[in-house]
């Protein structure tokens, strides 16, 4: 029986593993196959997977013990996808990194060189980098011979204009990649391409993507690319989140270092963990928690959280001198009728508005008859844009080896040259 190519894709975080497994068909598209995760890693940790339909296939449970040892919890993994798919042949392992710097604007074949490189980068994003990077190592141990491909949330955002990137900070910091970079790449990626797939009109549009989940922010698409976003040099900065803060005036961190004695790791922990829409509300940084709550903090969180976002779309609908479509996807943004209301409703003055009945219905197009800007949700799916950049720069090698055969090949650099802060 013939054995289909596929590919792995893994998203380690600081407590969950999420894998998805991605099969070649014909014409060489993609098909997701099944797809699950190892939550409660260092505590308890819990294994389950599902298929393409959300069906639970399998489930499992660990010891506390256990649960600390990523390598055995990345094997059990392998071991179930081996079992699970006996007619897939794993031909590549993509991987999630939040964090490119300003070297890497495309995906990277993962070596040692390149793993020590993004090693360095651990400071720009503490919270994601190393869990990013643990199941390289343990990939490249475990498995020498698995191709394995990074690929960046940064790297959409990369050719940004200089002036979009750059803090008013002296020159010598700038140099030193002290810039904005931008995050959420692969789903602005994904979204973007679906919607000119979907709408050719909107091509050359000038388009605000809106990823509200957990971790939220809101990016300028003018004709494809990325021109300007709300995060900047860390995931902190731009709208509220689930925990962390978004954008507050660096005068507060003053603040508490000099009148609230607090050190770097007591404000890291501030900002990151203890803020957002959990700390606003003292309650939770779920949103459905807050939207079914009847205390008047979570009604102030989530205001609060429409406000910013919709203060964010009008201020990068500034930035391309206007707006012709905008975009909710992640796990608010899909999911939230009354959220996507409240911020189309606060940007009415820019000709938004959502027909109520489609908004409720979770439509795909959720503008109003009489909209100038056109409104739409649109699922993400970080997932096949990591597959799909895994398994192409995995043919572009093949390409380059089969010309080195031939001799009739000349190594040369084409990316284009990643924009400097």
């Amino acid at each position: 029986m013939k054995r289909h190519s596929s590919c792995l894709v893994l998203n380690a975080g600081s407590s969950s593993l999420k894998f998805s497994v991605l099969r070649q068909v014909a014409g060489n598209e993609l098909q997701a196959v099944l797809g699950g995760q190892i939550s409660g890693i260092g505590t308890l940790a819990s294994f389950e997977a599902k298929d393409a339909r959300r069906r639970v296939l399998a489930e499992h449970r660990w010891d506390a013990e256990q649960s600390q040892q990523r390598e055995l919890l990345l094997a059990f993994v392998l071991d179930w996808l081996g079992t699970a798919l006996p007619d897939d042949r794993i031909v590549a392992a993509g991987h999630r990194v939040v964090h490119g710097g300003r070297r890497f604007s495309r995906p990277e074949r993962i070596t040692p060189e390149l793993l020590m490189e993004l090693e360095a980068l651990v400071p720009l994003a503490p919270l994601h980098q190393p869990h990013n990077l643990a199941p390289m190592r343990i990939l490249a141990a475990s498995h020498p011979e698995l191709p394995q491909v990074a690929c960046f949330d940064t790297a959409f955002h990369a050719h940004q204009p200089w002036y979009a990137r750059s803090y008013a900070l002296p020159r010598e910091l700038s140099d030193e990649g002290v810039c904005s970079y931008g995050f959420h790449g692969l789903s602005y990626e994904y979204v973007s391409q679906q919607l000119a797939a979907q709408h050719p009109e909107l091509a050359n549009a000038r388009v605000v993507i809106c990823h509200l989940g957990n971790g939220s922010s809101i990016t300028a698409v003018h004709a494809g690319r990325s021109v300007d976003t709300s995060m900047g040099f860390t995931a902190l900065d731009g709208v509220p989140m689930g925990t962390r803060c978004g954008s507050v005036d660096p005068g507060v961190l003053l603040y508490l270092m000099n009148e609230k004695g607090m050190g770097a790791a007591e404000i890291e922990d501030l900002l990151y963990r203890r803020s957002g829409l959990l700390g606003v509300s003292g309650l939770s940084n779920d949103m459905k928690v807050l939207q079914e709550s009847d205390s008047p903090d979570a009604r102030r969180a989530v205001e609060l959280f429409c406000f910013r976002c919709a203060k964010e779309v009008a201020a990068l609908a500034g930035s391309m001198g206007g707006l012709d479509a905008l975009v909710f996807t992640a796990g608010i943004g899909e999911n939230s009728p009354a959220i996507r209301a409240e911020i189309c409703e606060r940007l009415a003055w820019l000709g938004v508005a959502v027909d109520p009945e489609a908004n409720q219905s979770r439509a795909h197009d959720i503008s109003a008859a009489q909209a100038r800007v056109s409104v739409f949700v649109l699922p993400t799916n970080e997932e096949m844009m990591i597959a799909t950049h895994t398994l192409a720069l995995l043919a572009e090698g093949e390409d380059e080896a089969e010309l080195v055969r031939r001799e009739e090949y000349t190594p040369c650099w084409t990316a284009p040259i990643p924009a400097t802060c």
